[in-house]
């Protein structure tokens, strides 16, 4: 493509951005996807509203009001959610850095659009699983069977350990180090990072168990999936979907008897309750933040900070003392007259 087309045309790069450097960037699919999505969605604006063929559409074009007006197009006409259109507008952004590192003329557009500011978003508070009594019976709704021993095991690794769901499927047999002095696995974490968490003493046994069941000589192979699926008399690693759909299904059940738990429940949640369980216990937000997997301490801080209600009223009343309880006797005379009297008037 980039050897067919004018390389002053806007689309001219978005092959490579798209098919090599994205991949080598971020090896992650659902990053690929998500600037692919946002590339096609802005084709189509140049394309359908503005009527601009992507043959003439050029790099010059694509200014500072071109771009604002399809921000505020994305939001009012199409009323896209101020998180979707901001992941658009990054696309974008992205892109033309990319494409502006390729050839230096281009710098002043990207210079220019880069200006165009992203929609303020309302920080929101995600909920978790507040009340323990309804974590535990969540943690413990799999039953006696073979079936629900590897759910079981799901349920209590992803809390226990707060990996993201795409990282409990990515592990395979190899990553497991339960004869280590302290048993750990090896969690292949977003941008290819590699991290290892630890495993608690209640979740050692889960695992083993689980292995026993469905690990026989397959417990010996590497590369083989942690924890799979079999369709067809083929093994295929578990697909983040079905892990979704576990935890779901767990949910539903648990909130028969427990009400209060959330609505819907999704492995992220599990993640984020554990998260904001260890900040509330006081272990550092540095520790937290490596055990998450978090490139920077501030996303940790930004999503998983949050002290309970309990915590925020033991901050409130310290120093409430100087406040007074009301049973002093009244300066005011209850006689409406006097009072009138008092106050100047008849």
């Amino acid at each position: 493509m980039t050897k067919t087309l004018d390389k002053k045309l806007f689309f001219s790069m978005t092959l490579d951005f798209l098919n090599v450097y994205i991949p080598q960037d971020s090896p992650s699919s659902k990053t690929v996807k998500t600037y692919r999505d946002g590339l096609t969605v802005f084709r189509r604006y140049v394309c359908e509203e503005k009527h601009l063929s992507i043959r003439r559409f050029r790099f010059d074009e694509c200014t500072f009001d071109f771009v604002l007006d399809y921000r505020n197009w994305l939001l009012d006409d199409r009323k896209q959610a101020r998180s979707t259109v901001n992941n658009r507008l990054a696309a974008i952004k992205s892109y033309v850095r990319y494409a502006s590192a390729r050839d230096v003329t281009l710098q002043q557009v990207f210079l220019s659009i880069s200006e165009v500011p992203f929609l303020r978003i309302e920080k929101k508070i995600l909920p978790i699983i507040e009340d323990t009594e309804t974590l535990k019976a969540f943690l413990d709704s799999p039953p006696n069977t073979r079936t629900g021993c590897r759910d079981t095991m799901i349920l209590s690794v992803l809390f226990d350990t707060m990996i993201r769901a795409d990282e409990l499927i990515r592990i395979s047999i190899g990553d497991l180090c339960m004869n280590a002095g302290i048993p750990y696995i090896l969690i292949h974490g977003k941008g290819n990072k590699e991290r290892t968490v630890s495993l608690s003493e209640k979740v050692i046994p889960l695992i083993k168990e689980y292995m026993k069941e469905f690990h026989g000589s397959s417990a010996d192979i590497p590369d083989f999936p942690f924890i799979y699926t079999v369709s067809h008399d083929e093994v295929h690693r578990m697909s983040e979907r079905n892990v979704e759909r576990i935890v779901k299904k767990y949910a539903d059940i648990t909130r028969q008897k427990y009400p209060s738990l959330p609505d819907p429940v999704y492995p992220h949640m599990l993640r984020r309750t554990r998260g904001t369980g260890l900040y509330r216990d006081g272990v550092p937000i540095e520790a937290i933040a490596v055990a998450m997997g978090h490139a920077n301490v501030q996303t940790t801080r930004d999503h998983y900070a949050f002290p309970s209600l309990e915590q925020k009223r033991a901050a409130m009343e310290k120093g409430t003392g100087v406040i007074s309880i009301g049973n002093e006797e009244p300066e005011w005379p209850d006689d409406e007259d006097e009072l009138a009297r008092l106050c100047g008037l008849r």
